[in-house]
């Protein structure tokens, strides 16, 4: 199963480490630690690959905390405020993501998935989550940077009707490249908000076959 939970400061080297494999130019440990004492305005999650889970690692929040995503399909298990059981070792950071919220705006700071679960759609299971933060944080909008040659990325934030707002020179230190800018629409939409839905539902389903166990 796929878990999903709140980054803490046990994991950041492990993070550090897919980071690296993911980027070329990652952030510094120091970063990741000081991201996490401003749960304010930030907020920062890990993805799990963890096939050993179990009833015993469910989330020990009420129904009515839990998200609206929160829910089993196959041997997909989606729990953003879930808590891996302690009795085991944990199992290992496959994925990460963070944003920056203020005010009515959220940004996006960063989102990984080990070279290995790319092209899963496990990039936008991290993605969605922030923009579900987001709008538990009362955002209105939702703003990323992104390599203007990284054509998957703006797909995927073309996908939830992200739009390019802006081009900032030379954004990225280890090739000098530019950044679009780009702004989800308003998440005071009504219209705007059932789309997520729909790609949310088409997500878990996708998710739920791609983590069944291949017939012998």
């Amino acid at each position: 199963m796929y878990i999903l939970e709140p980054m803490t400061q046990e994991d950041v080297e492990e993070v550090s480490g897919v980071e690296r494999l993911c980027f070329t130019n990652p952030w510094p440990i120091s970063a990741y630690r000081r991201e996490l004492r401003n749960t304010s305005q930030s907020y920062y999650i890990v993805l799990r690959d963890d096939p050993q889970a179990d009833d015993e690692d469910q989330p020990a929040v009420s129904i009515e905390t839990q998200p609206r995503d929160s829910r089993k399909s196959g041997r997909f298990a989606f729990w953003p405020l879930g808590h891996r059981s302690t009795k085991r070792t944990p199992p290992p950071i496959i994925g990460f993501a963070g944003m920056w919220n203020l005010l009515d705006e959220a940004h996006v700071t960063t989102i990984g998935v080990r070279p290995d679960y790319q092209g899963r759609g496990l990039g936008e299971l991290l993605f969605l989550q922030l923009i579900d933060e987001s709008i538990r944080r009362k955002a209105t909008w939702l703003t990323l940077e992104v390599r203007v040659t990284n054509y998957g990325a703006q797909a995927l934030y073309r996908k939830y009707d992200f739009s390019i707002q802006g081009r900032r020179p030379r954004y990225y230190s280890d090739n000098n490249e530019d950044a679009f800018v780009m702004w989800s629409e308003s998440f005071r939409d009504p219209e705007y908000l059932k789309r997520i839905e729909k790609h949310r539902r088409r997500l878990h389903h996708k998710l739920s076959f791609v983590n069944e166990p291949a017939e012998s």
